[in-house]
């Protein structure tokens, strides 16, 4: 099976996701192409998720429910998205809990389970005009929540300001002042009741997602080569030669201002690891782990052809990789 396109819905609570994913889900029925949906909520209610299987019986939908899928839930995620691969979709649709950060859940992404499977082609964050300007003064005792949805803002790779009905002109260039501090590069589309062009914003590449069923049956690595068009870049590099933890970390740490997150599975001279790397802090935890050696390494404009260069010079060579 060639690897699935996976297009992330964020942006805060009530910004209007789920309306986005209904007009998604009705563009799919009506191209014939298959789609899978995992939807998080935050509590364990799950009046979003009723709705979508109301509508559309015919999607394949998972509820990851009281809790969020980049933090307290992470664990479950992998499964989840097992399930919804193993019905065979053309495209997956994962819309966030309105407090996730998207750079956490590209993280499950990597998983060894899911790394050949999938990947992630857009991140699309809805804004709420109506009310971003005032998340700074309702949220200001809690700093990581304002954060986190600066985050969904910053790594967008389209942004979609929704409630412009209820915004006067001087308030729509406040919302794109602040929309521009955090993302000076990401297109932005205003509308209202999360009304876009789906097939612009989605399925401009629908030609490729068709094309799949077919090179399925007959020639499935020409889809695994199909570039991802997220600024959040997830980049996988085998390990094949015997180094060092130090090696690694010193690998790391030419690329710490690109990095958001590092982790693998490596056997090194010292044994066999889950190396997990956060900002400049590495942690080396033993395993016993017996598969292919690998790391995976993700940031946002990651540069892959000169990190992959850097990483064959470095380990593909026995006599380098020893130092």
């Amino acid at each position: 099976m060639g690897k699935i396109p996976v297009y992330i819905l964020s942006g805060f609570l009530g910004s209007g996701k789920t309306t986005l994913l209904k007009q998604l889900l009705h563009t799919c029925s009506e191209k014939n192409i298959n789609p899978a949906v995992l939807m998080n909520e935050i509590g364990k209610t799950d009046t979003d998720g009723e709705s979508i299987s109301t509508m559309f019986k015919n999607s394949h939908l998972e509820k990851l429910l009281d809790g969020c899928m980049c933090c307290n839930k992470k664990n479950e995620v992998t499964d989840y998205l097992k399930t919804l691969l193993s019905r065979k979709p053309d495209v997956l649709f994962i819309e966030l809990t309105g407090v996730a950060d998207p750079e956490e859940v590209v993280d499950s992404l990597t998983e060894p389970d899911l790394l050949h499977l999938l990947y992630l082609q857009k991140v699309i964050t809805i804004v709420d005009a109506e009310n971003v300007l005032a998340y700074n003064n309702v949220f200001e005792s809690d700093r990581d929540l304002v954060r986190t949805t600066r985050k969904q803002i910053n790594v967008a790779d389209t942004l979609i300001i929704n409630k412009m009905d209820l915004v006067s002109e001087a308030k729509k260039k406040k919302v794109e002042k602040l929309v521009r501090k955090e993302n000076t590069t990401s297109p932005i589309i205003y509308t209202t009741f999360s009304r876009v062009d789906i097939n612009d914003l989605f399925f401009s590449h629908s030609s490729r997602i068709k094309r799949q069923k077919i090179t399925r049956k007959e020639d499935m690595n020409e889809m695994d080569t199909r570039p991802s068009f997220s600024r959040i870049k997830s980049i996988s590099l085998p390990l094949t030669t015997q180094t060092t933890t130090k090696q690694i970390e010193r690998f790391l740490k030419r690329w710490k201002n690109h990095l958001v997150r590092a982790k693998g599975y490596l056997s090194v001279k010292e044994g066999t690891y889950l190396m997990q790397c956060v900002m400049n802090r590495v942690n080396w935890e033993p395993t016993a782990f017996n598969g292919e050696s690998y790391l995976v390494m993700i940031g946002v404009n990651l540069d892959a052809k000169e990190i992959k260069q850097d990483w064959e010079k470095t380990f593909k060579d026995p006599i380098y990789a020893e130092k």
